[in-house]
């Protein structure tokens, strides 16, 4: 028993953190992700390829299987996804070479095939809608969960900019403040964001905001998909499988009723 007991003290930390409970100086936003959602799959992977791939790879995956698994057509996927490669069986790759990157960046972009397993979709969620404007930063930004980031902030024409607020004004209280963030000039935005208002476009705070997160929550959920594709195939079986399982207990029982019932 003791041993056990020192077990789970030991895993726990672990667990927090695979859950998404580390996410530097600000607690984690959850996605609430839904991989049954397939219009948000089709979305993010749109994202992904739009926003990512220019520097990130997704080298196990290839672009046949989230066409089959997410419904994209041949030609489909050659619309939306493929801009560089011609074969629907080639793998999510860029054509930056390592030495390049590391050259411009200071660091090879990782690849992406299994971050939402490896950071959990907590972080990448609260990552992605923490970036803000820091002078003293080569990429001119920086970011509350990755302290000194060498990423650019490349959502920030869905996003727009953030700065950190004043020091009294922030979230929270005692240990639990943490920054504030406000938005400050939006760029350009797509219809998406835009209210008519006296035959002009108007873009609220709220509205761009909003629609951001909703932006992130689906790039997320198709790195979650990434991730662990067989996990679309094993949900959808889980219920099935349970539901056999179920009617089996019932014949099993009725066996057992009629197996012991001379005996009693």
């Amino acid at each position: 028993m003791k041993r056990l007991l020192l077990l789970f003290i030991l895993l726990a930390p672990t667990v927090a953190f695979a859950s998404g409970g580390a996410c530097g100086s600000i607690p984690c936003a959850q996605p609430h992700n839904n991989l049954g959602d397939k219009a948000s799959l089709q979305r993010g992977a749109i994202l992904f390829v739009s926003y990512c791939m220019g520097c990130h790879t997704a080298e196990y995956a290839r672009f046949q299987r989230i066409g089959d698994d997410l419904g994209f057509s041949e030609s489909q996927l050659k619309q939306y996804l493929m801009f560089t490669t011609e074969k629907v069986g080639e793998q999510l790759t860029i054509a930056m070479r390592g030495g390049d990157a590391k050259k411009w960046f200071g660091v090879v972009p990782p690849d992406l095939s299994v971050v939402a397993r490896a950071r959990g979709t907590a972080w990448l969620y609260t990552y992605l809608t923490s970036f803000y404007l820091d002078e003293k930063k080569a990429m001119g930004v920086n970011n509350l969960v990755f302290k000194d980031v060498g990423m650019p902030h490349v959502l920030a024409d869905q996003q727009g900019w953030q700065k950190l607020g004043h020091a009294e004004a922030q979230e929270g209280h005692g240990e639990h403040a943490v920054p504030k963030l406000e938005l400050v000039t939006l760029p350009k935005l797509d219809a998406l964001y835009q209210t008519e208002v006296d035959n002009k476009k108007a873009t609220t705070e709220q509205a761009a905001k909003a629609q951001y997160h909703r932006t992130v929550k689906d790039l997320v959920n198709f790195l979650e998909y990434l991730g662990e594709p067989a996990k679309l195939v094993r949900q959808d079986l889980g219920w099935k499988v349970i539901l056999f399982l179920f009617f089996f207990l019932i014949v099993a029982y009725a066996l057992k009723k009629e197996y012991w019932r001379d005996v009693h």
